[in-house]
Order: structure tokens, then C-alpha cells, then sequence
């Protein structure tokens, strides 16, 4: 994950997230998760991203955060990476040096809270995205699927504004429940069904 670290890069496009929190996840704000631990999947769809001269519109990455206490005053998370598989060797490597935080960014300062890399795995990875229905799956190890609540007025999305901590700072988050979140990999297993989970559009720069 160390080769040909360069501060050329931005990513754009969509993801959305689920934990084992109720909705909506205290973790946002601070404050200790609803359970005494959070496990936390985070999936984004590149649109359109480059680092350096390498392009990466198309491709998908997930990441499994096993957070055994409060994520900001620790103990440390545990994280499995997922690049996708249709990603080649050069692609592979600017993925993880981003998601890593290795190149600057809003993910330099979440590794700071990641103790342990379990794991970094090639796989296929679907992403769907259908009006306010979000879902991931890879074979074998994850699948997460996630619905917007519903407000008082179905024509409007409720949303978190101006959290503490969120996956993509200057956006708003859209309050989502899943349906279905089953996990195992890593000596993990989990299902965490009917629980917390966000989404939005993403737009990072180092």
C-alpha cells in the first residue's frame, strides 16, 4: 500500500453505510455506540476518480470496521478492505493508498482510529443504487441492503446536518434502516438486519 504514494487524486460518486446501531447511530456524534461495540460497513461507487494519471470511474470499495468501544476514544478498530476485482494492479494500489489515508485527506484522518488491518482482499463487489434503496453484495462474505426512512412528508429525505464525524464531510447524510446486513470473514460473523444506516453522494480531494 506504499508504492507510488501521490497527493493527485479525487474521487466522486455515491455510498452508503450500516451498523449494528439503532437508528439514528450515536457514533456520529461522539458518543459511545448503542450496543458497547459497532460493526460498521462503508461501500463507495468511484463515478469518477483518478490518482495521478490512473483513472478509477467504475470501480467499487468496501470497507469492514469492527469497532469493539467507542470509535474516537478507542480501543482501535479492527479494518477489512474490499477493492474490486475488476480493478487492475495499478488501480488496486491507488485505491488502497487512498482508503488507507496513506495520500492525505479525509482518510488520513480516519486511520488514525483503525489499530489493526485485518485484511485486504480482491473480490467482486455489486453496488445498487435504485431510488432510495441502497445494496451491496460480495460473495461468500457481506451482504447489506438499506431503505431511507420515512419523514412526515414523503416528498422529503430526513437527513443529518452538520454531524460530528461522517464518512463525507459537507454533506448531508440520509437516515436509512436495513433490511439485510449478514457479515463473515476475518473469524467475524454477524447479522445486524433492520439496523442504522446512512447514504449519500461523495466528493473527496486530498
Amino acid at each position: 500500500m506504499t508504492k507510488n504514494i501521490s497527493s493527485d487524486w479525487n474521487l466522486e460518486g455515491d455510498y452508503f453505510e450500516g451498523c449494528n446501531c439503532n437508528s439514528v447511530c450515536p457514533c456520529i456524534f461522539l458518543q459511545d455506540p448503542d450496543e458497547g461495540y459497532c460493526n460498521l460497513t462503508i461501500a463507495w461507487h468511484i463515478e469518477k476518480g483518478h490518482y495521478g494519471a490512473v483513472e478509477l470511474d467504475g470501480l467499487n470499495v468496501v470497507a469492514v470496521f469492527v469497532a469493539p468501544g467507542n470509535m474516537f476514544t478507542g480501543p482501535k478498530m479492527k479494518l477489512a478492505f474490499y477493492v474490486d476485482n475488476n480493478a487492475n494492479q495499478e488501480q488496486s494500489d491507488a485505491l488502497s493508498n487512498i482508503f488507507s489515508g496513506q495520500s492525505g485527506g479525509f482518510f488520513a484522518v480516519a486511520a488514525q482510529f483503525v489499530g489493526e488491518m485485518v485484511g485486504i482482499k480482491s473480490a467482486p463487489i455489486t453496488f445498487g443504487v435504485e431510488g432510495k434503496r441502497r445494496w451491496l453484495h460480495i460473495p461468500e462474505y457481506l451482504t447489506l441492503e438499506i431503505e431511507a426512512i420515512k419523514g412526515n412528508d414523503p416528498n422529503k429525505d430526513s437527513l443529518i446536518v452538520n454531524p460530528s464525524f461522517t464518512t463525507v464531510p459537507g454533506h448531508d447524510a440520509i437516515i436509512a434502516r436495513s433490511t439485510k446486513y449478514l457479515y463473515k470473514d476475518h473469524g467475524f460473523e454477524w447479522d445486524s438486519s433492520g439496523k442504522n444506516g446512512f447514504y449519500s453522494r461523495f466528493k473527496y480531494v486530498p
